[in-house]
């Protein structure tokens, strides 16, 4: 039996030696059977017109199939038949295709599992160079858990667009968990040293959570028992250190503090996972940030297993303090008991990096969930730093671990947390209180109050992005200078800008400090700027718990028509303090206290960091934190628009006058604050 098959025919599907088995019988049986009917090929024509319309519709219906029948001379039998087989083609096309890449990505997946198996087959410790089979455990443990979640996340979704043809699911062809248990995270496929760095973030996790829970020997109080010191000989002996020995010239600085913040987990970790909020929120610890790499971005749509690379500068708020740079992985993890941990380990010593001059040992936070939204956050500070640099009166600052320790990381957090609640605070009752009642507006102004702080800081530290000049004078009461163009940032003001700054100790305690800076009644004894000008509140925000704390906007009424606006933020922990101010534009203030968008408000902000001179300066909470006791490490810092033209020069003038106004601001400050 012959008969020509063709695109379009509707015919029973057999195999060629069903054909041929049957050809023989049928010169025998002849006529007994009836005879099959001969269809014709279809037209060029039909065939593209039926192609165009299965584009737009692959299942027509009975009035469709009519009026194809119609317009191309066909039964609608005929029409019925080519769509079923047209149907029948392009899943046969498609499954073909699926299982075509599912079989070699699972050939992918064997490849690479043995050949990460003979990796791990071959792993040693870099200290004692002997076998690491604990450690190779735990390392293939985490990577099946990573490993398997994002394998089925994308066999999930192929899974979704099969079934849109085929019109079930396929079948995962890897349900064997060995074959994807050793496959990398992004990026570190085929580099030994991002694989050795993966086991050596998985390893500092664990020592993360034990030394944040730990107590005696391993931490024992201060003299003064007000934070814990690290035992370092009981570090090192119940530790293995997660890369090499301390280098020469290095000294070991920890420090651990736990407290409770308004703040859920989740929204905690999230901060310290985006490296730019991060960078933000702590700006009085961190001068600047880079995501250098995202190894991981999570797991399960969260920052469960997310792990990135970070180069960081960390400073205090003075230009007479060296920064502290350093190269380190970030890697998070949501344990099994509900707790959240985010930890940074050291890289350097994987990478060439000459100017590193810290090193992070397994540090961070633990988080852990309490009712009413809050969290209980466990804070671990534990570094390795070149000895030497920096001033001699901020040393005490420093070992205290008060500038740069877990305390101040703890308290950082602590009053962004509460700065974020006062946002959405209920405003007082009384009628006659100033303070802002549109919660649109207050988170304008708290946003653009945040930004200027954040100014400040970054513009008053000694960070590799601030080159200073010193100006006069020697030792503590040293002026330097520089100078910033602004062609192209719409955050603050366009032109030529000057900034002078200095610090200086005062045998003052920095809460006395603090609240003589921040009384409106006597700004007109140290601002030379307002030239002893009156200022009336125009509306202000309580941004903490702090007596203090809060953002305001004051009005010059000695002005002409008193359209000079200041916009203040004046902010204190157990840490430091700060009172910091810039002028603002009216339209601006009314633009921003409505509710609009502060992105884009030009701010040139000037004001004073106050730190404590050591370990008793403004120590405690609440009424401890009004002790009057120790002396105040204060930094002056005045921004200065020269000429609104970026193409001008300075004076030697302008530099002049601007170092007569720092220098009468702090003879001021001294004469009011020293009897």
């Amino acid at each position: 039996m012959n008969s020509n098959v063709s695109e379009g025919d509707d015919i029973r599907r057999t195999s060629d030696e069903e054909i041929n088995s049957k050809s023989d019988n049928d010169n025998s049986i002849g006529d007994q059977r009836p005879r099959r009917k001969h269809y014709h090929r279809h037209t060029s024509r039909q065939i593209q017109e039926m192609e165009a319309f299965f584009k737009e519709c692959p299942h027509p219906d009975d009035r469709q199939r009519k009026e194809l029948s119609r317009e191309l001379g066909l039964e609608p039998m005929q029409i019925k038949f080519w769509f079923q087989n047209k149907r029948t083609q392009m899943k046969a096309q498609h499954e073909h295709q699926e299982n075509t890449n599912l079989r070699n990505e699972n050939e992918k997946l064997r490849a690479e599992n043995m050949r990460y198996k003979e990796v791990l087959s071959n792993a040693s410790c870099s200290t004692c160079c002997g076998p690491t089979p604990i450690r190779e455990t735990s390392f293939q443990e985490q990577q099946l858990v990573i490993e398997n979640a994002r394998l089925r996340q994308e066999i999930d979704h192929i899974s979704a667009i099969t079934s849109k043809y085929l019109g079930k699911p396929v079948t995962c062809m890897t349900d064997n968990p060995s074959s994807s248990s050793a496959r990398r995270l992004v990026s570190f496929g085929t580099s030994k040293k991002n694989g050795r760095s993966i086991d050596i973030a998985i390893a500092a996790m664990e020592e993360l959570v034990r030394v944040a829970r730990l107590g005696e020997p391993l931490w024992v109080p201060s003299v003064d028992r007000n934070f814990s010191l690290l035992n370092e000989e009981e570090y090192l002996r119940s530790f293995t250190r997660v890369f090499g020995p301390k280098p020469n010239g290095y000294k070991s600085e920890a420090s651990r503090e736990c407290a409770v913040v308004s703040m859920c987990a989740t929204n905690i970790v999230e901060i310290l996972m985006e490296v730019e909020r991060w960078s933000n929120v702590f700006c009085g610890v961190v001068a600047r940030a880079t995501n250098l790499q995202v190894i991981s971005n999570g797991v399960g749509g969260s920052h469960n297993e997310a792990t990135l690379v970070i180069n960081a500068e960390f400073h205090v708020s003075s230009p007479v303090v060296p920064t502290r740079e350093s190269y380190f992985m970030r890697h998070c993890k949501h344990h099994v008991d509900g707790t959240w941990a985010v930890v940074d380990v050291s890289l350097d010593h994987l990478h060439s990096t000459s100017l590193i001059t810290c090193r992070r040992r397994p540090s961070g936070c633990v988080i852990q969930d309490m009712p009413n939204g809050c969290s209980k956050v466990t804070w671990v500070e534990n570094i390795e730093v070149e000895e030497g640099g920096g001033h001699s009166i901020y040393k005490p600052l420093i070992t205290a671990g008060l500038a740069f320790g877990a305390k101040r990381w703890i308290a950082i957090l602590d009053g962004y947390c509460q700065r974020v609640a006062s946002a959405t605070d209920i405003p007082p009752s009384s009628s006659n209180s100033n303070y802002l009642a549109n919660e649109e507006g207050r988170k304008s102004l708290l946003k653009l109050a945040e930004r200027m702080i954040g100014r400040f800081c970054n513009g008053v530290n000694a960070s590799i992005n601030n080159t200073w000049t010193t100006l006069s004078g020697i030792g503590n009461d040293s002026v330097k200078v520089i100078t910033r163009k602004n062609v192209d940032d719409p955050t603050m003001p366009f032109g030529i800008q000057l900034c002078v700054a200095t610090s200086f100790w005062l045998p003052i305690p920095p809460k006395r400090v603090f609240n003589f800076l921040r009384n409106l009644k006597r700004r007109k004894e140290w601002d030379m700027l307002s030239s002893g000008a009156e200022f009336r509140e125009m509306a202000h925000i309580v941004s903490g718990d702090e007596i203090g704390n809060r953002v305001a906007l004051y009005q010059d009424m000695s002005s002409r028509e008193g359209k000079m606006i200041l916009l203040q933020e004046s902010r204190t922990d157990q840490t430091a303090s700060y009172v910091v101010y810039a002028p603002m534009d009216p339209v601006y203030v009314s633009a921003t206290i409505g509710g609009g968008d502060p992105n884009h408000v030009p701010l040139l902000p000037s004001g004073f960091a106050i730190l404590p001179d050591g370990p008793t300066g403004g120590q405690g909470r609440g009424t401890a934190a009004q002790v009057d006791s120790g002396g105040s490490l204060l930094t002056v810092a005045h921004q200065i628009l020269v000429d609104s033209s970026p193409n001008a020069k300075i004076s030697m003038g302008s530099i002049a006058m601007a170092n007569q106004i720092i220098s009468c601001t702090v003879d001021n400050i001294k004469k009011a604050l020293i009897p």
